[in-house]
């Protein structure tokens, strides 16, 4: 574990804030004033030592039933990162295999103050950027023996459903912070940004709130079932009987989740099965909200929500056993938290679309949830499909 200043960490010209979920009104205003870095093999609960760093630097989450205010001249909040790894460990689940991005911490805290320091240009230089051929770590067979497997496991009733990820990796020359900048302009990318540190960089395009804390209310908006962005896709996807099943079973699972936390009665659908795009694909998603309990802090709310229930299965803790067997190589950066957290705010996306780059390589993940309906070749199709705009736009010079 590291605990480091700013300069300490990474010598960068100071530059607008790209964090996802900052403040829009603060982002040309931000410099780094401290940074906690943590890897599942230094030990720990990582959700109590992420509530324990913000308070130590007057980022009190310890409560998040009372209302806060913003300072804006203070400190304003901070980036706030979790890999799904550290989510099973907060979750009491196996972490699962060895991530193929050994450069990236598991968590990141990096807090925020206002400066009246004129910021320098964003972005960076794209001349010599180059991407290579794209080497998965599985093959669509083996991504195929895997969706079978789970459909075995639910068949025993080990499970009701089971997300699988793949992975691919990339050589590159030149800086990746450009590219991986890009991958917020694609559309529905709600939680678009970046955040680097020494030897690492992420790049987000997600559009899947994790959990925000939004006018008093816990909010999650997961989202589960895809089509092509077509007229016939969006039929399709709305009137699919296993999709929908599917879909309805991870909400019931984000209520329980929530209602783990919540004020009693508290929880509710605000919005069930909305189809919504991403890029070129149709995707269902849902609202699902509640009070928080009093006395609810941070640390609770991270191991009631980690890992996001869309991208783990049914039971949550079975599914990570299953996920842990069957996936070749570690979720590094994707199907985890990134955002922003403060007083009175909490936006975490799911790590979703989300590329990582360490000193050599570019690493993005994608796949789908699997249940008894699952076609293994449909399911092999539907992971290269959320791959592709991602693939299209880092390519891009």
């Amino acid at each position: 574990m590291s605990e480091n200043g700013p300069h300490g960490v990474e010598a960068l010209p100071l530059g607008m804030i790209d964090v996802p979920g900052a403040p829009a009104g603060c982002r040309a205003r931000l410099e780094e004033r401290a940074r906690l870095q943590w890897w599942t093999a230094d030990g720990g609960d990582p959700a109590a030592l992420a509530q324990e760093f913000l308070a130590a630097h007057g980022i009190a989450l310890d409560d998040l039933a009372r209302p806060a205010t913003h300072d804006p001249d203070g400190v304003c909040g901070a980036a706030l990162y979790l890999s799904a790894a550290a989510g099973a460990r907060a979750a009491g689940g196996p972490p699962g295999p060895p991530s193929p991005v050994p450069a990236l911490p598991d968590l990141v805290v990096v807090v925020y103050g206002h400066t009246d320091q004129r910021p320098a240009a964003a972005g960076g230089a794209d001349g010599g950027w180059w991407l290579g051929q794209w080497c998965d770590s599985w093959t669509p067979r083996q991504h195929a023996n895997a969706v079978s497997a789970v459909r075995d496991a639910i068949g025993r009733g080990d499970v009701y459903q089971v997300n699988l990820v793949g992975h691919a990796a990339a050589a590159y020359a030149g800086d990746p912070r450009p590219a991986l900048a890009r991958l917020a302009a694609l559309p529905g990318a709600r939680y678009g940004g970046t955040l680097t540190g020494a030897g690492w960089a992420i790049g987000c395009a997600s559009p899947e709130t994790l959990i925000a804390l939004e006018h008093g209310r816990l909010v999650t908006r997961p989202i589960k079932g895809t089509r092509p962005a077509t007229p016939a896709g969006r039929r399709d996807l709305l009137a699919s009987a296993k999709e929908r099943a599917e879909h309805v079973m991870i909400v019931d699972l984000e209520r329980n989740d929530l209602a783990r936390v919540a004020r009693t009665g508290s929880v509710r659908v605000d919005e069930l099965f909305a189809v919504r795009r991403w890029c070129d694909l149709w995707q269902a998603e849902s609202t699902v909200s509640a009070a928080p309990a009093h006395g609810l802090g941070l640390a609770a709310l991270l191991r009631a929500v980690c890992p996001g229930g869309s991208v783990t299965g049914a039971p949550k803790l079975a599914a990570l056993e299953r996920i842990a067997a069957l996936e070749p190589v570690g979720r590094g950066a994707s199907m985890g938290a990134l955002g922003w957290v403060g007083a009175g705010r909490i936006d975490l996306g799911l790590t979703i679309r989300t590329v990582a780059a360490d000193a050599q390589r570019l690493h993005l993940w994608a796949g789908g949830g699997i249940t008894w309906g699952s076609d293994p070749a449909a399911e092999v199709a539907e992971a290269a499909a959320k791959a592709a705009p991602v693939r299209a736009l880092l390519a891009a010079g």
